[in-house]
């Protein structure tokens, strides 16, 4: 199979140093940078529908800087101003760092652990049993909740943000030798964007299990998927496979 055009399913690096341009350059391959899902906030009307009084917490619960985003943007919409007083507790330093966007830090309650999982956080939450929290998701999330279930964390789901279809003009072509998919939302896009795609040429790589299932429950063959031993990251798994694909030629 000849790959030499790559859709990759999310927006274009903003880093030149991206390992995907290395990539390009060293096995002569386009890759063309092309979400087919994006992010869609809830304006107040919709949020309200869910009847949670956002005052009525004490602590916000984030695991993605997207959330943090459309907190804030709800909040303002909602008029509510955000107390001195309320906590912040987040799935990663990165993801903590990144509410001085919107507050002064280092005047602020805010809480984080190490690697990013929601698991590692529900000790943290434990430990202050007292606060009411308001976990930020969108209408579409891996976290697992039970792990907050069964730490007897008091917290509510808010949902604040939802992923939608990231719709192709009616005359774009899918001319690719390999699509790289991110999340089962984007299989979903696929096909309602080209429901007569025909894989028979094209390579399909994924990033995650949940994405995996989702191209088989497609009927779609998957041809390379990250992480794996070998390839920890999306990069490395298009990497492996190409210079495999190159091998075989």
């Amino acid at each position: 199979m000849k790959i030499k055009k790559i859709l990759v399913s999310q927006p274009r690096p903003s880093s030149e140093k991206s390992p995907y341009y290395d990539i390009a350059s060293k096995y002569d391959v386009e890759l063309v940078f092309r979400p087919f899902i994006k992010i869609e906030g809830l304006n107040a009307r919709e949020f309200r529908q869910q009847k949670i009084n956002i005052p009525d917490y004490t602590a916000i619960i984030f695991t993605a800087r997207t959330a943090i985003d459309h907190f804030f943007r709800l909040a303002e919409e909602l008029r509510y101003n955000i107390p001195d007083t309320l906590k912040y507790f987040c799935t990663s330093e990165s993801i903590a760092l990144y509410l001085q966007k919107y507050i002064i830090y280092r005047k602020r309650k805010i809480f984080y652990c190490e690697n990013g999982k929601i698991g590692d956080l529900v000790p943290l939450l434990a430990k202050h049993n007292k606060e009411k929290y308001l976990y930020i998701i969108s209408d579409v999330h891996k976290e697992d909740l039970a792990l907050l279930d069964k730490g007897k964390i008091n917290y509510t789901k808010a949902v604040m943000y939802r992923t939608v279809s990231n719709d192709f003009e009616p005359d774009e072509p899918l001319d690719y030798d390999a699509l790289l998919f991110f999340s089962p939302a984007g299989i979903n896009s696929l096909k309602k964007n080209f429901p007569d795609f025909d894989q028979t040429n094209v390579a399909i790589g994924t990033f995650g299990t949940t994405t995996a299932q989702a191209v088989q429950d497609a009927g779609l063959r998957l041809d390379f998927q990250a992480p794996t031993p070998k390839a920890p990251s999306m990069t490395a798994a298009l990497e492996l496979y190409l210079k495999e694909n190159k091998e075989s030629e």
